[in-house]
C-alpha cells in the first residue's frame, strides 16, 4: 500500500465516523424535540394540601398493660 491509498482509506474512515457522529446528533434532536412536545402538554398536578399540625398525639402502650 502507498502512502496515498494509506491516507485516502484513513479519510474514508474518518469520514465515516463523522458521518455516523451526524447522524446520532440527529436522531437524538429529533428524540429530544418529540419528548419536549409530547411531555410538555402534559399538566403537572397541583400539590397535594398541607395537614395542619396540632392535635393530640397519643400514646401507644406496646407492654400489653391497661390503664
Amino acid at each position: 500500500m502507498s502512502r496515498t491509498e494509506t491516507m485516502t482509506h484513513t479519510e474514508e474512515v474518518i469520514e465515516r465516523a463523522m458521518a455516523a457522529v451526524a447522524a446520532a446528533r440527529k436522531k437524538r434532536e429529533r428524540e429530544a424535540e418529540w419528548r419536549k412536545r409530547t411531555f410538555g402538554r402534559i399538566d403537572m398536578t397541583p400539590p397535594l394540601p398541607r395537614l395542619k399540625r396540632g392535635g393530640v398525639q397519643l400514646s401507644l402502650r406496646l407492654d400489653g398493660s391497661a390503664r
